[in-house]
């Protein structure tokens, strides 16, 4: 009998339910892709910020990159290492752009080679 009790609570009355927004509920939940520039060293704070806070960036190097190797290379590896901190990823996209994720997303390489 209790089984039976409890399927009865269960059913209840159709008019004891809650409508709720899905569109305001999904609104919460949705990545935000942003496009970024990294133009010198301090920027990577500023990008850093961006990826913990769940965003995923996508980084245009190109003028870094032109105009000075070493401090690409030294903000490359700042963000590389926060990335990791986070659980995120980091890559490559050509020559010129990364993209930075965070724990959220995942960058799929494909098999290189072959």
């Amino acid at each position: 009998m209790a089984i039976k009790d409890f399927v009865g609570k269960m059913k209840g009355n159709d008019d004891e339910y809650m409508e709720l927004d899905m569109e305001e509920e999904h609104a919460d939940k949705r990545l935000l892709v942003e496009v970024e520039r990294l133009d010198n060293y301090a920027d990577s704070d500023r990008l850093q910020r961006k990826v913990r806070e769940g965003n995923i960036l996508l980084v245009k190097i190109k003028d870094l990159k032109s105009k000075d190797m070493e401090e690409l290379k030294r903000s490359v590896e700042k963000l590389r290492k926060t990335c990791l901190a986070i659980n995120g990823d980091i890559a490559g996209l050509g020559e010129d752009w990364l993209v930075l994720t965070p724990s959220t997303a995942m960058v799929h390489r494909e098999a290189q080679g072959g």
